[in-house]
């Protein structure tokens, strides 16, 4: 029987480095003059939400980019991030709820099973909850098909893990 080879495709958020990035975060908001007194503030809620807060619109905004640009150093997808709107706090403040994504909803994934299989590749995918699974026979398609997806945007932030061949 000929060996079949697999490997997984997931999108996953590492918590442990959005909490050291909002860390970081804080600390150059604090240190900012121009956001000096504006009591804006970074809270990673849960695992799943960042909770941005500041006086004005503008300084929310200055926050925001301060945050994303923590996050892409520490090689944090902003693909993974899903921005609520800005609703209007106590006082004059404002704030903003931002959605870590972990996992590939169920059209993204019939989306991948789609393109594998236009492509015309021998390789089989599969949903399995929040994965997709692909496997074949030879290794050389599964790498051609890793190069597929990379190549189309799905508008999710995907990692290959778990590559077998047995």
């Amino acid at each position: 029987m000929a060996t079949d080879n697999s490997f997984d495709v997931v999108s996953k958020v590492d918590i442990q480095e959005v909490r050291n990035a909002i860390d970081q975060a804080t600390k150059e908001v604090n240190a900012r003059f121009d956001l000096k007194n504006t009591h804006s503030e970074i809270k990673l809620e849960g695992d799943e939400t960042i909770q941005l807060a500041s006086s004005d619109e503008y300084k929310l905004e200055a926050v925001t980019e301060i945050l994303q640009q923590k996050l892409v150093k520490r090689g944090i997808s902003l693909k993974s991030l899903e921005f609520g709107k800005i609703e209007p706090a106590s006082g004059s403040s404002v704030r903003q709820k931002v959605t870590l994504r972990q996992g590939i909803a169920s059209e993204k994934a019939k989306e991948i099973v789609r393109v594998i299989k236009d492509s015309k590749k021998k390789a089989q995918a599969s949903i399995q909850g929040d994965t997709v699974r692909i496997s074949g026979k030879d290794r050389d398609t599964l790498q051609e098909v890793i190069a597929l997806l990379k190549s189309h945007d799905f508008g999710i932030d995907m990692q290959f893990t778990n590559y077998r061949s047995n």
